[in-house]
């Protein structure tokens, strides 16, 4: 997902540089959602990990 979303943000930028700023904000905003979902998944396991004790 994180790739994903570092995808969506080069498309954006490139989007962005050739002038078509409505498909970039589009696009970015699309990496930003996928960014957030990724994180809020990271940190779920992260807890479930420690909770479990299969974390250090």
């Amino acid at each position: 997902m994180l790739k994903w979303a570092l995808i969506f943000l080069v498309v954006g930028a490139i989007f962005y540089l050739l002038g078509l700023r409505s498909i970039a904000g589009i696009t970015i905003g699309i990496a930003r959602v996928l960014f957030t979902i990724f994180v809020i998944i990271f940190l779920v396991m992260l807890v479930i990990g420690l909770i479990n004790g299969t974390l250090f």
